[in-house]
């Protein structure tokens, strides 16, 4: 590219360059740009040395303090001013940045008037501005929500724990037949309604807490210790509704089951799925919750004999508010928060039907390594 075309391109960019000869004295390299003769009523032509008074470009003249130092030093970089306004000759505003540069033994300035691109920045900040307001908004008016509904999920909590302490004192009553079935059903509701309670705090908790988690193997979570208390929590349930509640594990000796998260809620993720597949199991089947080992990660599986998951629903299986169509008085956020927290940790989650009948869940965890 020629040096006449090289300046009338810089001239079309409105950018004016110019030379350092001296303290505040500089050749004018190149076509002079249009807007020039607006902003100073300096006469100037190309290869003339260009004087610059405080009084004529005020902004320029405090950059140039800072521009002296970096000459000075012949850093291989660009200094620049910043955006400034300085009115031109009829008191119109400009917005300007000037840059320093040092080409070899040249110093050169760069003077550029912001015109369109000085708008569109201007345009983004404001949107970026208003997209912030909007943002701090609805932050507000989540917490708002969350702390009602926290309030109402207390007093709900209060009155099912005065309910079950009734079943309790039944229980101890000479009833009919009848009645202890009625019992029976009464308490299964009550199960019922302590797992949707459940379902709804640990949905918000996840997109609350989201960076809540560790990667440190030494305080990392155990997979499998994890998956044991959860048999542990859910086998009288499993138990009260006559279905059987098993653990397998691939296992050899030097498996370490250790994945990152955090240690309750990865106990409410596989709690989730096994809960999943306690609604959707018949009465005397079974429910296996499986670990192996698989590269780098580990491998949670929950399997059930069930009916399977239609083929329609599949897609949205993981997504928030998904229910079947059976289960009506649900929210469908069990495996929304199994999928968020787990995806959150490097992981990810699934389904697929089995070839004998029903339904396998996953979570796919990663090992936690050393940084």
């Amino acid at each position: 590219m020629s040096d006449s075309i090289t300046s009338d391109l810089f001239a079309a960019l409105n950018i004016l360059v110019l030379e350092r000869l001296n303290v505040n004295t500089f050749r004018i390299i190149g076509t002079i740009p249009n807007w020039l003769e607006r902003f100073c009523s300096i006469e100037v032509s190309s290869q003339s040395s260009l004087f610059i008074p405080q009084d004529k470009l005020p902004f320029l003249s405090n950059f140039l303090i800072d521009a002296e130092e970096f000459w000075q030093s012949n850093f291989p970089t660009i200094l620049k001013s910043g955006i400034c306004c300085h009115p031109d000759l009829f008191g119109k505003e400009g917005y300007f940045e000037a840059s320093a540069i040092c080409l070899n033994e040249r110093k050169i300035l760069l003077v550029e008037l912001l015109e369109q691109s000085y708008q569109e920045k201007q345009n983004l900040l404001q949107k970026a501005r208003e997209n912030q307001l909007k943002y701090q908004q609805l932050q507000k008016e989540n917490q708002k929500n969350e702390v009602l509904i926290h309030c109402i999920l207390h007093d709900i909590v209060g009155q099912l724990s005065g309910i079950n302490y009734c079943f309790a004192l039944l229980e101890m009553e000479n009833l009919s037949v009848k009645g202890k079935e009625y019992l029976e059903a009464g308490k299964k509701q009550s199960l019922k309604q302590e797992m949707l309670i459940r379902e709804i705090l640990d949905a918000f908790s996840a997109e609350v807490n989201l960076n809540s988690f560790t990667r440190a193997p030494q305080i990392a979570p155990d997979a499998l210790a994890s998956a044991q208390d959860v048999i542990q929590l859910l086998n009288p349930s499993f138990t009260l509704n006559k279905i059987k509640l098993q653990l397998v594990v691939t296992n050899d000796e030097f498996t370490d089951w250790k994945v990152v998260g955090d240690k309750s809620r990865l106990e409410r993720a596989i709690a989730n799925i096994v809960e999943n597949a306690l609604r959707y199991s018949p009465t005397n089947s079974t429910v296996t919750l499986g670990l192996h080992p698989d590269g780098d990660y580990i491998v949670i599986t929950v399997d059930d004999e069930g009916s399977g998951v239609p083929q329609e629903m599949v897609c949205n299986l993981f997504q928030k508010f998904c229910q079947g169509k059976d289960k009506s008085g649900r929210l469908g956020l069990g495996l929304y928060f199994c999928r968020i927290t787990v995806e959150r940790w490097g992981g990810d989650v699934g389904y697929s039907p089995r070839p004998q009948g029903g339904s396998r869940f996953w979570l796919r965890l990663p090992k936690p390594t050393n940084p």
